[in-house]
């Protein structure tokens, strides 16, 4: 049997809260089948099928997009107006016009707050739902620091299609410095890493090594396993770029099925796509990385996290870490891009009756200062990292449309109602999965460790 598979956890393997339940029933005059029943009975409901994750690398300004305070003072609110939205009574940034159209489909979780101000600390903690060790721009991945959520997902609730992966990452690798921890699957194994894409799907030439074979190699000559790990060697851009490639010996197989698989290769196929759609996504990185994620939806892939961008900020490519011309780099880059690609992901899903099934999430590592400041290393109209409060954007999957969880301060500055942190993110879309977040996983001692420390925010799902 399987460990990974659902029917065997189902079965095999009870919750901490069965057990409990069972406990509280008595031991003694309770047989095998009325034991498993028992943890049958208490398990969630799935609200959506797949997640779509995506994350916004630097920390977004919650008081510049979705959490304003025009009531504020000058050096608080910022230059940005609110305007109304779609769901009653909700406002938000006058440069998101665009979203304000679709914020009936989103809920907000305006009391997200941790304590980490270094990125890739933060960060760590925003794709894993753990709190690192240490706050520490030095922190690196290791193999005692926690999976990334796709491959937590993929332990617990794999895809049952073999040609499909459970759990797909693009089109960064993130760092700020070192590499980010919290983007492989770290002690559960690297048959759970994500299936990792490192190539633009904006550029014309757009594929995938990892489902591309030399012109001279056959399917059928790939079926001996010594030939594909030659292939393999020969294709040593591949292996720089592709987790998936770097754990071959681990599943091999599911390699050999993927390559010969017609709906894989459809799936990264977006010269199929309908041009007018691919523009109104937007023809940058962040909006064809959110196309190819319906379109993995589409294929069934459970998990996919799109990147927006590879460093936190800076160029002009960069993503939101705004401490210097916050307005600015919002206004003519960041929100923009944003409001062409995002509402369009959601209109998308939604016509296409995937919406339901799919639950997506917005969200960075933290937020930024209420206070705009004056510096002398990053100049004027920047805010800084903060991590004390900020806000959460999910939207499908169940999702109750226009719902607010939790508050903010006057000034945006620390959660005034219900303050949650991203444990309790982690623990909201490992249950709308249908995912006990109680259940736990094994580090390298063999300790066991729940997937998620906090709990669902169960009252913004309808």
């Amino acid at each position: 049997m399987n460990p990974a598979c659902p029917d065997f956890r189902q079965t095999s393997l009870l919750s901490r809260r069965s057990l409990l339940k069972v406990g509280a029933a008595g031991f003694a005059g309770l047989n095998l089948p009325a034991l498993l029943r028992a943890g049958e009975s208490s398990a969630i409901k799935p609200r959506a099928k797949h997640v779509i994750f995506l994350h916004q690398f630097g920390g977004p300004s919650h008081i510049d997009t979705f959490d304003m305070k025009p009531d504020a003072a000058e050096k608080i609110r910022g230059d940005f107006k609110p305007i109304a939205s779609a769901a009653p009574g909700v406002n938000i940034t006058e440069h998101l016009p665009r979203f304000a159209k679709v914020m009936n489909h989103v809920a907000q979780i305006r009391s997200v707050n941790h304590g980490m101000k270094n990125h890739n600390s933060a960060t760590f903690y925003s794709l894993t739902g753990h709190a690192p060790p240490l706050d520490d721009i030095r922190l690196r991945d290791s193999l005692e620091l926690y999976p990334a959520y796709g491959s937590t997902v993929a332990k617990f609730k794999p895809v049952t299609d073999p040609a499909i992966p459970t759990s797909v990452a693009f089109p960064y690798l993130l760092r700020d410095g070192s590499v980010t921890p919290g983007q492989t699957a770290s002690f559960l194994g690297k048959q759970y890493d994500p299936f990792f894409i490192g190539q633009d799907p904006n550029d014309a030439g757009f594929r995938l090594p990892e489902l591309s074979l030399p012109a001279d190699t056959t399917l059928a000559r790939l079926g001996d396993r010594r030939e594909l790990l030659r292939t393999v060697d020969r294709q040593t851009a591949l292996l720089e770029t592709s987790a998936t490639a770097q754990g071959i010996d681990a599943f091999y197989d599911r390699a050999l099925t993927m390559l010969a698989s017609p709906k894989v290769k459809h799936a990264f196929d977006l010269s199929s796509e309908d041009a007018k759609l691919r523009d109104r996504y937007g023809r940058t990185t962040y909006g064809q990385s959110c196309l190819l994620a319906r379109r993995l939806v589409e294929s069934g892939v459970r998990f996919t996290t799109v990147y927006f961008s590879a460093s936190i900020g800076g160029a002009a490519g960069g993503g939101w870490d705004t401490h210097g011309d916050n307005c600015k780099r919002l206004k003519n880059r960041l929100l923009p891009i944003t409001d062409q690609t995002v509402p369009t992901l959601i209109e998308d899903l939604a016509a296409r009756g995937l919406l339901e099934e799919t639950l997506v999430v917005w969200m960075g590592e933290f937020g930024r200062s209420p206070r705009i400041a004056n510096t002398a290393q990053f100049g004027a109209d920047g805010r800084d990292h903060w991590p004390k409060c900020y806000t959460v954007l999910m939207a499908g999957g169940g999702i109750r449309g226009g719902a607010i969880h939790g508050a903010s301060d006057r000034i945006g500055a620390f959660p005034a109602l219900d303050p949650v942190t991203p444990d309790d993110v982690a623990a909201t879309i490992y249950w709308a999965l249908g995912i006990d977040p109680a259940s736990e996983f094994h580090d390298t001692l063999k300790r066991p460790l729940p997937i998620a420390a906090g709990k669902p925010i169960t009252g913004i799902f309808g």
